[in-house]
């Protein structure tokens, strides 16, 4: 029982303390079996990140008091030690969750992934039938769900994309997904630069779509966090919300390097090896300028704990939390 609340305490105190990253994101390998036509994360050349980074970057979310790491791409799954990754980050006590197109998974890599303290996989899935745009669909990856339906020890979230098909197959999907028994989250079509596609397919019925969804899906306490701006953003393409992306949310890509999220790579460009609490207030309350058309549900889920704290300049919060030192060095920052 006591291995069990250790990561729940953590991540319970990750939450109460502003300083302290909720949720990363960890790039294991930017190489990808598919080729979306969407998606610009992935390319199909690259070698998996050496483990022995993967671990120091590990390590030092650890100390960082983060309480939550998924691991991305690319396709994940083409890690050949991502078990042993997996395995590092629970050992820390944080909860470890991942991401996959599902393609790679065997009733063999079921069981690897058993024997780790994996929390969660999530599967993406875009359509029925794989078209010009994507291949991640049903008709390829429910033999994988079945797999995972009988033989995963660890949960399983379904994720679809709204916008990205005619209405009436995201509305297949949701019920095929709902007869499965798995969890499962929606999210809206996105460009390049992480906004909301402003030729969504028509509007009402995305609406209708979207209460379908949420009125049938199976979802954790994890995943009522950070809804319920989606209808705005239908609505009118803008739904504004207070971004901590740099602070409770971090992205690391492929070379330790820290970003906003998947779409802004680069900025503000620091390794996390030389991230601290400094960065974490620095970051905390500053203002991204693309908070408003963003559909980034990660970072928008991790930033919605501190929905009703005071939006406060670096140096107010590094006061107010008693980080004299980080308040000074806010203090010379114009």
């Amino acid at each position: 029982m006591r291995k069990k609340l250790d990561p729940l305490r953590r991540l319970l105190k990750a939450v109460a303390d502003p300083y302290t990253p909720i949720l990363a994101q960890l790039v294991v390998t930017r190489r990808c079996n598919l080729a979306c036509a969407y998606c610009n994360e992935y390319d199909q050349y690259s070698p998996p990140v050496e483990t022995s980074q993967l671990t120091k970057c590990v390590d030092h979310l650890a100390s960082l008091g983060n309480g939550i790491v998924t691991l991305t791409g690319g396709e994940p799954l083409l890690h050949p030690h991502l078990e042993e990754v997996i395995d590092h980050i629970v050992s820390h006590g944080m909860v470890c969750t991942s991401i996959t197109n599902g393609y790679a998974l065997t009733r063999q890599r079921i069981e690897r992934l058993n024997r780790t303290g994996l929390e969660l996989l999530q599967v993406s899935i875009d359509n029925m039938e794989p078209d010009e745009v994507s291949e991640k669909s049903l008709s390829k990856l429910k033999p994988k769900l079945q797999l995972l339906r009988d033989h995963a020890t660890f949960k399983v979230n379904i994720n679809a994309v709204l916008g990205s098909v005619p209405a009436a197959e995201t509305r297949r999907l949701v019920d095929e997904v709902r007869s499965l028994g798995f969890y499962m989250t929606v999210s809206l079509l996105h460009n390049g630069g992480g906004s909301v596609e402003s030729e969504l397919v028509n509007r009402d019925d995305l609406m209708q779509l979207l209460s379908h969804v949420r009125s049938v899906r199976r979802r954790s306490l994890w995943h009522r966090f950070g809804e319920g701006w989606e209808r705005e953003m239908i609505n009118t393409g803008r739904s504004n919300w207070k971004c901590r992306a740099g602070s409770r949310y971090l992205y690391i890509d492929e070379f330790g390097i820290v970003s906003y999220c998947s779409q802004r790579r680069g900025d503000p460009g620091i390794p996390l090896l030389e991230y601290g609490r400094a960065e974490i207030a620095r970051y905390f309350p500053q203002r991204k300028g693309c908070e408003a058309s963003c559909t980034i549900g990660c970072a928008r889920r991790a930033s919605s704990f501190d929905r009703y704290r005071k939006w406060e300049s670096g140096a107010e919060l590094a006061k107010r939390v008693g980080c004299p030192i980080h308040a000074a060095v806010h203090s010379t920052k114009k």
